[in-house]
């Protein structure tokens, strides 16, 4: 991915993440936390398709359902 392509996906993905988060941060933060995040990101999951294969389709469906799970209990029922 070239540096140009990183700082624009990071740029958004910083400015949703801190968006659900609720947070308050300027544009650098914002771009730090996305390419943090996408480089955390990307390297968890070039780990665990090595390491695991299918397991991480596994972990990847747990983790789907805790994130559904989470958004349930905060959105649904806590109205």
């Amino acid at each position: 991915m070239s540096f140009v392509l990183l700082l624009i996906v990071g740029a958004a993905a910083g400015f949703l993440a801190t968006r659900l988060m609720k947070i308050e941060t300027g544009v650098p933060a914002t771009i730090a936390i996305g390419v943090g995040g996408a480089i955390i990101g990307g390297v968890l999951i070039r780990f665990l398709l090595e390491i695991t294969g299918w397991m991480a389709g596994f972990v990847g469906a747990i983790l789907g359902a805790l994130l559904l799970i989470w958004v349930w209990k905060t959105y649904i029922v806590g109205r």
